[in-house]
């Protein structure tokens, strides 16, 4: 509750200093504000509707796990916006296209916090959120805007954040869960029933349908449909490779497999998603739902076991391989790429988002576990 307290006392305090927004007076750029401004909103359906209940095939912990969706996002927009107009972070963006922005971050949020989803407070979700969004910033800002002279600047190729997003989210929930797993959560399983695998299902699909936008939030008026016929191209080829791959891997379907790894191709494609062809794009889907649904059924638990601890939503398949994948394809589909930049750009992100992760763990371990994990009782009336 202090927690609490403190994080929307500093919010109100200092979002005043927040430039204020004023509106295009040019007819042409008026009309790409509304466009964004729709794409804007298709994007914050998917974080609360898609990646909340994408999040709730958890059985027994579906009203936190909304919760939680709902106060991160709303820590991650204005806290994005306070820290960005510090000067800290680079150039300053206001408007809708800076809503867009905290979007993103809050979308990275999400994914990281879906590595420790149902073993942390109520409370530790805005902590993770106050952690997580400096280290956000900072890679981004070395990797989009040049930061520090490590990555030349406009030479990264991400435009869907294949790596600045997705698989920076999941590095350092990896890292989180590492510091934060304890050996009973080890131990623990985390089952889920026929209602929350559907509501799971539900999510997943909210995401399917609006990850175009999410992908042509801030690309060029003229690539939009490009873009947009690029990461559906790709979704339906890792919606397909994953059916195969669950039946091939696992001999029946598996839910969770296709909740998720039917995601992944909207995932890899991200780098690249104004830059290739339609079969190059149902391609990269294709080979990115296959890795995703191999993560889930093999590697997952091999993972886990070695280090020691526990990737409650499997983010490391669904964001963290597809999203690398996605940051190595534009290697190969892309002419002209700066084959340094884009490699230097995925390692750094990989050491940040792993160190980040790691710190912010220690410092959230340090304030306590949950003592039933996985259980909306512990904080729910009822």
């Amino acid at each position: 509750m202090k927690m609490l307290l403190m994080v929307m006392l500093a919010l109100v305090l200092f979002t005043s200093l927040i430039p204020a927004t004023t509106f295009a007076k040019d007819d042409l750029e008026a009309v790409i504000e509304v466009q964004t401004y729709n794409r804007a909103i298709h994007i914050m359906a998917m974080l609360l509707i898609g990646f909340g209940f994408l999040m709730v095939f958890v059985r027994g912990y579906g009203l936190s796990a909304l919760t939680a969706t709902y106060l991160m996002v709303a820590v991650a927009i204005p806290g994005y916006f306070l820290l960005k107009t510090s000067g800290w972070f680079g150039h300053a963006v206001t408007g809708v296209e800076g809503l867009v922005l905290t979007e993103f971050a809050a979308a990275s949020l999400l994914i990281c916090a879906g590595a420790v989803l149902g073993r942390l407070k109520m409370w530790q979700y805005l902590m993770l959120a106050v952690l997580f969004l400096p280290a956000y910033m900072l890679n981004e800002w070395i990797l989009l805007e040049g930061g520090w002279g490590l990555v030349a600047h406009g030479a990264f190729v991400d435009t869907g954040g294949s790596i600045v997003i997705h698989a920076f989210g999941a590095m350092f929930g990896l890292g989180v869960a590492v510091s934060m797993t304890t050996r009973r959560e080890q131990d623990l399983p985390v089952a889920s029933d026929a209602t929350s695998d559907r509501f799971s299902l539900l999510g997943s699909m909210v995401l399917w349908v609006f990850w175009p936008s999410f992908c042509a939030a801030l690309v060029a008026p003229e690539m939009i449909p490009t873009t947009v016929m690029n990461v559906v191209f790709a979704l339906c080829g890792s919606t397909l490779l994953t059916y195969l791959a669950t039946v091939l891997l696992r001999r029946e379907i598996d839910a969770a497999d296709i909740a998720n790894a039917t995601l992944a191709g909207g995932v890899a494609i991200g780098s690249t998603c104004d830059q290739v062809s339609l079969p190059v794009a149902f391609l990269i889907g294709a080979i990115a739902g296959f890795i995703s649904t191999f993560g889930f059924a093999v590697i997952q638990d091999k993972l886990q076991k070695g280090l020691r601890l526990v990737d409650t939503c499997g983010v490391s398949n669904l964001h963290g391989i597809p999203g690398v994948f996605g940051g190595l394809a534009a290697m190969i589909f892309v002419g002209g790429i700066d084959y340094a930049a884009q490699g230097l750009g995925i390692a750094v992100t990989v050491v940040v988002a792993v160190v980040a992760g790691l710190i912010a763990g220690r410092v959230m371990a340090m304030t306590g576990h949950r003592e039933q994990p996985y259980d909306d009782s512990e904080e729910f009336s009822g």
